[in-house]
């Protein structure tokens, strides 16, 4: 009992390390211990139960450890993301572990490697998304080992994991150092590969912008849905009159304009006038791209959306959208939703069955209730001093965590790619830092520039190696400004996003398949 408890605990720490920005290098051994528990059980129902209920302890230290953060903002959601997580990877280890007492062991390890591919892509893709704990992310403080991101995107750091541990647990329960050159050459080649790349990358000769990134910091739960509109309004724009007299893009984060404003009449809204006549007036070749909450309006319940609210009076119907606008002097404003919505806190899963309980949801972004989507892919253009057009896109907060969903901007054209965010509700505390992170791992993915606006922090620029070349830290109130190449190149991952979920997916159906159906026949050489 008590060398299983040492043993979980190791694992929790070398699983949690990536996420508390140590290293996560050390996932490449992190699940070993749960391998060797899961090795010392036989294949009774009751060994069973038992091995279940140290994944499960395992997968629960594991997310308290690296995402207890969310609890300042939701209570709930540490709970719901806990169970999630332990009920769909601790169940394709459990699924592992079982087809391990009952087949082959080379069986059991395509079953373990591709479920968790699978179940990885799934939580990327489902109803109930919250991916923060994908393997691949543990590594997103060391992008120097991961520059073959671009070909592979976060699933192939996950890969990368699995069968690291997988090699090294042979090479320690098997005496042949075989094993061991398989594991060393594993782990090497990877980082090899990616030192090189790293450091043969050159800053690509190209048209640059200038971008600044707008930092607030007005704190969410206090200032920012209790100020007036108007009062926030100034503090921006008081900030955008300290930007450089040639400035392209002048970033403000996640719902800086939150004057619920009618896509049908944009320039309606008082917010946008004001940022329109700066524009005009101060910055007339540049543009704003600003985070703001949009209404969409629907005059019969036949054009209304699942998501759609009903009138105070039930005679219309309408959409919120947590959004992006693109205002520049012209007086034009382009419009981009949100579609990676935060699940509990902007979204309801399965709206068509549980739509009379949306009004429950929880928000986090400065409207309240199921907000709307859509899947389109802005990019936004504006149209230079010089005479050239430069392509951009603005994916906001939660939608940097999706790396193919991100990584589509680049490829529908955005040649420099903006988050933002707000990320204050988490208070000082990991949360916001991990977020960060995420998106040097999406300038990987996509070769590009990044430039981030949150709301009290971290704003900054990131180059296409992910590394971050300058930022205003946790609450403070500022501006920074840096020149940005632009790049029209589209990576591989970018064009084929996360095709390694899919190839797991079907190997894993067809590796049960193939258990269960040679298993009843009784007929196969995985028969025990």
């Amino acid at each position: 009992m008590k060398r299983k408890v040492l043993l979980i605990l190791c694992s929790v720490i070398l699983l949690a390390a990536g996420w508390l920005r140590i290293t996560g290098l050390t996932l490449l051994a992190a699940l070993v211990p749960l391998l060797l528990i899961s090795r010392s059980y036989g294949p009774s129902r009751r060994d069973f139960w038992r091995m279940a209920g140290w994944t499960a302890l395992t997968f629960t230290l594991w997310s308290v450890a690296t995402i207890w953060w969310v609890w300042n903002a939701a209570p709930v959601g540490v709970f719901a993301a806990t169970i999630v997580q332990v009920v769909l990877f601790g169940g394709v280890f459990m699924i592992y572990h079982y087809v391990s007492k009952r087949s082959a062991e080379p069986l059991s390890f395509v079953v373990l490697v591709c479920g968790w591919l699978a179940a990885e892509y799934i939580y990327l893709n489902g109803q109930i998304s919250f991916p923060w704990l994908l393997l691949g992310n543990g590594f997103a403080n060391d992008t120097w080992a991961i520059q073959w991101y671009e070909y592979t995107g976060v699933l192939g750091g996950s890969l990368w994991v699995l069968v690291s541990n997988l090699l090294l647990y042979k090479a320690l329960t098997v005496r042949n150092r075989r094993w061991w050159i398989r594991e060393a050459a594993w782990v090497a080649i990877p980082l090899i590969i990616s030192g090189v790349i790293y450091l043969s990358w050159e800053e690509p000769a190209s048209r640059t912008v200038k971008v600044t990134a707008v930092q607030p910091n007005i704190e969410p739960y206090t200032e920012k849905f209790v100020m007036p509109q108007s009062e926030q309004d100034a503090i921006m724009l008081s900030l955008a009159a300290q930007t450089p007299a040639d400035v392209d893009f002048i970033l403000l984060p996640e719902t800086a304009v939150d004057d619920n404003i009618w896509e049908h009449n944009l320039v309606g809204s008082p917010s946008v006038r004001r940022y329109i006549e700066f524009i005009r007036t101060q910055r007339p070749s540049a543009q704003f791209i600003a985070g703001a909450t949009t209404l969409k309006h629907y005059a019969d319940e036949s054009e209304a959306s699942v998501t759609a609210r009903e009138s105070y009076d039930g005679t219309w119907w309408y959409d919120v959208y947590n959004s992006a606008l693109a205002i520049d002097s012209t007086g034009r404003v382009a419009v981009h939703h949100k579609a990676k919505l935060v699940i509990g806190t902007e979204m309801m899963p399965f709206m068509n069955i549980l739509k009379p309980i949306s009004k429950f949801i929880i928000d986090l972004g400065g409207t309240t209730g199921q907000l709307g989507t859509d899947n389109y892919y802005r990019i936004f253009r504006l149209r230079t001093a010089d005479g050239t057009t430069v392509s951009s896109a603005a994916p906001i907060c939660y939608e940097s965590v999706y790396g193919e969903h991100f990584a589509t901007f680049a490829a529908r054209g955005a040649q420099v790619i903006f988050v933002v965010t707000n990320d204050g509700w988490w208070g000082d505390t990991p949360g916001y830092k991990q977020h960060f992170s995420f998106s040097r791992m999406r300038a990987i993915e996509t070769r590009r520039y990044i430039g981030r606006s949150a709301n009290t922090g971290i704003s900054g620029f990131i180059n296409p190696r992910g590394d971050v070349l300058q930022t205003l830290g946790w609450d403070v109130r500022g501006i920074i400004t840096r020149e940005l190449p632009l790049s029209d190149k589209v990576t591989f991952y970018a064009a084929y996003g996360d095709y390694l979920g899919r190839i797991g997916g079907y190997v894993f159906l067809l590796s049960i398949l193939y258990f269960v159906v040679y298993r009843f026949r009784k007929r196969s050489h995985i028969v025990e």
